[in-house]
């Protein structure tokens, strides 16, 4: 879209909205013009017709007649050329529609080019009708209210900040920057082109103007309501000047429409679960009870592989593999031995390699992680060979001995399962659980296998997928939990790899309230003493 797109688009509903009126305002004149005098000499034919005669009221006709004429005249040409900046909005509308129409039209979207014509006038209509964030609309509280998020040129300042966004920070993502940017010169086209704003530059008095630049912009606002469209508040200012020029955008959203409709068959999509392992058997064997339970029990279209690191537990491992085989006759499974230091990628990549019966859907786990059957439908269907890759967001558990500890000991794994905020958090920050497809995988390149030790290999190739032509599809899914285990940041972490360590460590353990607590446990403990002092000092007086 041209830089005045926006522009255009936001005011194209007062466009419309002029035209009715335009239209109002000829025939209200026209039936004021036809009524008759009620004040002014022409209505007093005593005084001044008598004296005038006929020549009197035909000239007074005549010369009305002619000013009505030039004020049709005036108000036709302001009318066709608001038809024609439609038009041209319009054209320009079909244009983008065409550029974007090989996928809709895949779909069996066919029809004439008149029948599309019409198509996109009511799309545009409709989507101006609709396009409008409600000013004064009654809501039940103050929180009812949409909070803006303020940005300068450089910086971003949200209200919403989770747990890795900050109250202050650069707008990291492309697509947020482009945004900001777009928005700041289509205010700057706006306050430049005066000329275009119905008369702006009469109405100032302004002679010579000066232009406006992008260091002249101070801050702005926007807010989106998620039936209507974002809205954008911007202010410029003149170093050497006093006012500010003020200007209102709005991007709308439009009535929705249909991209496609297919039929997904997942019956025998195959799951080939890696699990990179060193040690823990303990943590393996209960990772294999919820394998069980949900893969071989239930779901029956899954594949394990573990690589396991190093001789020491190795023969457990085996034995638990070979215990589990034998109960439940499950053989879709294979072991790879790594004698080597542990390495997540190194593993994770030894595992698909391993696989040698063509394509298959990959989910890369870790022994600490519980998923439920829908989780595993969820991966199916949000990975596509050579289209989508699919990263969902866990949810991290906390450490029972904090979250339970009024209890004498934490519940079963099975009972802390649940999406609370003193439970556990989503773990927006970790990309290590993911479902793609094997060759997918590869044509990227797999891991960094440079990159040793604990974490760093998921995000490269998270990276890699943003960079690529696949579509990442990342979003919080209810069936995917990581289980707390305690953690060891080893002295041996590269200074990144060990920042990412702690912080991870100091996000695992619980949430804001319970931390509180702890930290101030001697206060509250202090508190509780004077409180039982007092209790039986009264008691005895």
């Amino acid at each position: 879209m041209p830089r005045r797109g926006l522009v255009i688009q936001a005011r194209t509903r007062w466009l419309l909205v002029g035209l009715a009126l335009l239209f109002s305002l000829v025939l209200l004149m026209y039936l004021l013009e036809c009524a008759p005098q009620t004040d002014g000499n022409g209505s007093l034919p005593g005084v001044v017709g008598e004296s005038m005669g006929k020549e009197y009221y035909q000239a007074l006709l005549q010369e009305q007649e002619e000013h009505y004429q030039n004020r049709a005249t005036s108000l036709k040409r302001q009318i066709a050329q608001l038809k024609q900046e439609l038009q041209e909005m319009s054209d320009k509308l079909k244009s983008l529609q065409e550029k974007k129409s090989p996928k809709v039209n895949g779909m069996n979207y066919q029809g004439t080019k008149e029948q599309t014509s019409n198509d996109l006038l009511e799309f545009l209509h409709s989507q101006i009708d609709k396009a409008e964030v409600s000013v004064g609309a009654k809501l039940p509280s103050e929180y009812g209210v949409i909070p803006f998020e303020s940005f300068t040129s450089m910086k971003v300042f949200q209200l919403e900040m989770g747990l890795t966004r900050h109250p202050e920070e650069k707008p990291v993502r492309k697509d947020k920057r482009d945004e900001l940017v777009e928005v700041i010169e289509a205010g700057l086209e706006v306050i430049n082109n005066p000329d275009e704003e119905d008369g702006q530059e009469e109405d100032d008095g302004v002679g010579d103007r000066q232009l406006y630049s992008e260091n002249d912009f101070i801050e702005g606002y926007y807010r989106t309501e998620r039936d209507k469209g974002t809205q954008y508040e911007l202010f410029y200012k003149k170093m050497d000047g006093m006012e500010y020029r003020h200007v209102t955008l709005f991007r709308p959203f439009g009535p929705l429409m249909k991209v496609k409709s297919e039929t997904v068959d997942i019956s025998r999509s195959i799951i080939n679960v890696i699990v990179p392992l060193a040690g823990r058997t303990e943590a393996f064997a209960q990772f294999m009870q919820n394998f069980r339970d949900v893969c071989i029990h239930q779901d029956k279209r899954v594949h394990l592989t573990v690589v396991y690191f190093g001789h020491d537990g190795l023969s457990e491992v085996k034995s638990i593999l070979e215990s589990v085989a034998r109960q439940t006759d499950f053989n879709n499974y294979t072991l790879v031995s790594l004698n080597e230091e542990f390495n997540r990628g190194r593993g994770l990549d030894m595992g698909a390699r391993a696989w040698e019966k063509g394509e298959v859907l990959m989910f890369f786990c870790d022994v600490d992680v519980y998923f439920t059957a829908e989780f595993l439908n969820s991966c199916r269907l949000n990975a596509e060979p050579g289209k989508k890759v699919f990263y969902p967001v866990v949810f991290s558990l906390y450490n029972p001995a904090i979250v339970y500890a009024n209890q004498d000991i934490p519940p079963p794994v099975e009972q802390q399962l649940v999406h609370k905020k003193d439970s556990g958090f989503w773990r927006d920050f970790g990309f290590g659980m993911t479902c793609q497809y094997r060759t997918d995988f590869l044509t990227v390149g797999g891991f960094d296998l440079e990159v040793k030790g604990w974490g760093g290999e998921d995000v490269h190739l998270y990276r890699k997928y943003l960079h690529g032509e696949l579509m990442v599809v990342r979003t919080p899914v209810p069936g995917l939990f990581h289980l707390w285990h305690e953690k060891h940041c080893a002295d041996e972490l590269t200074p990144e790899q060990y920042r990412m360590c702690i912080q991870s460590k100091a996000m695992n353990e619980a949430s804001h309230s319970h931390l509180g607590m702890l930290v101030f446990r001697e206060e509250i403990e202090a508190h509780l003493r004077k409180q039982a002092y007092r209790t039986n000092s009264e008691a005895v007086g």
